[in-house]
Parts: structure tokens; sequence; C-alpha cells
């Protein structure tokens, strides 16, 4: 079963798993992954400004052989260059060799100069020319937001976060107001629990739903974002770990499933990094008990310098 595409609040809508550019680099390598994704299944593109390879992910969109229509497309204006709003919609229009962006995002608030007002209405204009389908947001927080809606004449279609377990409870006033306005969340970053930060209590019951839906922990952590009701934004080199992303549509997460993979992102990444050091320190302490038992502790502190009076 595909994933499903997400209505957007300007009535557009978006697939809602992504293969993202970022850290692809530039050159034939983000070429060839760009093309291998699409050939396998997957319809939407996210890439940006600052990723610098905006014309990668277009010459790759071309060789696919599939239709402009038949591929969304995400980019962002990232300040790059110290160029203005303007400006950066048409040279990425132009590297990705098209007449238009299904979705235009600012990357981040600190790039909307002067101000956030003035920087929306820039791309309200972009918008209203047809260069971009939908806007939207990256990285904006609940104040960002509420200072753009006051002026906003079309809200954000998308505000693109981090999003995994771990900071769920941190970003969920983030994804609360966008409800509120029906500005779709998009999640990037999703797998860093089982690619960054292995071993925390995250690890148990997306480990135990794993098995016993057959499927890997990557895709039960796609399969949670998911249900969070946000937009996938993932990529890999690996075709079979993309087809198993595409697979993870399948999972059926319950509730409950839902609630373990929440609360133990709660936790925290560092309740496990603390008991591990936790552990060294009482195994040190032990294997120096054991030292001063055989008299061997009084030598080695004399030999230190730290024994003498």
């Amino acid at each position: 079963m595909p994933w499903d595409t997400i209505k957007l609040n300007d009535g557009h809508s978006i697939p809602s798993i992504a293969f993202g550019t970022w850290k692809l680099g530039n050159g034939q390598g983000p070429i060839d992954q760009v093309e291998q994704a699409l050939s396998i299944g997957f319809d939407h593109v996210d890439t940006a400004q600052a990723y610098r390879n905006e014309e990668e992910a277009g010459k790759a969109l071309r060789e696919s052989g599939l239709a402009r229509k038949d591929v969304f497309i995400t980019t962002k204006y990232s300040g790059l260059g110290g160029l203005d709003i303007e400006t950066s919609i048409q040279n990425s229009l132009k590297n990705l060799g098209v007449e238009y962006v299904d979705l235009y995002l600012i990357h981040h608030p600190r790039l909307a100069t002067p101000d956030i007002p003035t920087a929306w209405a820039k791309m309200e204009k972009i918008k209203a020319d047809g260069l971009a389908k939908s806007i939207g947001v990256s990285n904006f927080g609940v104040a960002d937001l509420e200072i753009l809606l006051a002026s906003a004449k079309v809200k954000p279609a998308a505000n693109q976060i981090l999003l995994h377990p771990y900071v769920y409870a941190r970003q969920a006033p983030i994804i609360a107001i966008g409800a509120v306005h029906g500005i779709v969340t998009e999640a990037y970053s999703a797998l860093i629990p089982v690619t960054h930060q292995p071993g925390g209590p995250v690890d148990k019951p997306v480990n135990a739903i794993a098995k016993r839906l057959n499927a890997t922990a990557d895709q039960v952590l796609l399969a949670w974002v998911k249900a969070k009701g946000a937009v996938v934004v993932t990529t890999s080199s690996k075709e079979s770990r993309l087809k198993g992303y595409l697979d993870a549509a399948d999972l059926d997460l319950t509730t409950t499933d839902i609630a373990a993979i929440d609360a133990a992102g709660a936790i925290g990444p560092k309740a496990q990094l603390v008991r591990r050091v936790a552990v060294g320190v009482l195994a040190a302490l032990a294997l120096f008990k054991g030292y001063a038992y055989f008299g061997v502790g009084a030598g080695l502190l004399s030999r230190s310098g730290c024994g003498r009076a």
C-alpha cells in the first residue's frame, strides 16, 4: 500500500513520504540516488538552496523519464550567498529545470529578514505568481508561527521540523499550533534514535513492535511519524532500505504502541548514557577495591604521587 497524500490548507496535496537530499553533496552521487528513489516509487523530492544539489535533483528528474506533474518537488530559501527570496526562487527554478516547485519553504526563521511578516509577504507573491504552488516554513517554533500568522494573508501550508521520539515532547506544541491552522508538519531526521542515538529507552518498545510486526526498527519509527500525521522526509543510498521505507506504510501501530514510544522518548537518550557511566564508575571502584584488598592500591597511589604526605 502506498503512502497516502495529505491535503494541504490551500487545496493542494502532498505525498506523505519524501526522499531528502540533505548531506548528499553534489556531483553524480545525488543524481544517481535521486533517480534510484524515483525509480522504486518515491514521488516527492525534498531539496534546498543550502544543500547545493538542486541542479542534481533536477537532472535526476529529467533522466527518470517521469512527467513533471508526477513528482512533487520541495525546495527551500536558505539565504545562500546573501541573495533575497525573489532572486533565490528564480535560481532554484533554473537549477531544477522546472517552471514551478510544488512547495517552497523558508528554511529557518532567522532567514526571514528584515522580519517574518516582510519575508512572508514575498513568499505570498511567489505563490501568487505561480512559481510555487504552495508555500511554507521550516524550523519555525510556536512564537515564529504566531508572528507569521498575525499578518499572513496566506497561511503556511507546511512546517518542516526535526521530529523523532526523543524530541517529540518538545516539538508537540509546534505540531499542535500547526493542527489548529491546518499547517502540515513535515518530519526530518526521524531515524535518529537508531542511527545516532542507539541504546536509549526508545529501543525497547521499537524493537518489540518490530519483532511483533516482522518489521525493522527504521520502519517502526517511520510508521510512528505517519501516526502523528506528519510527512516523512528521509534518505538512504541503499535501494533495499528505501524499499523498506516505502513498505513501512503498511505497518499499523496501535495506540498502545504509539504511547509506549512516546513515553520512552520522553525519558530522553541521555538516561541510557547516565546508566552506562554509573556502571563504569561502579566497575572502576570495584576494581580499585580489589587492588586495595591485595595491597596493590597503595603502591599505585605512591607511584602516581597522590599518596605522598
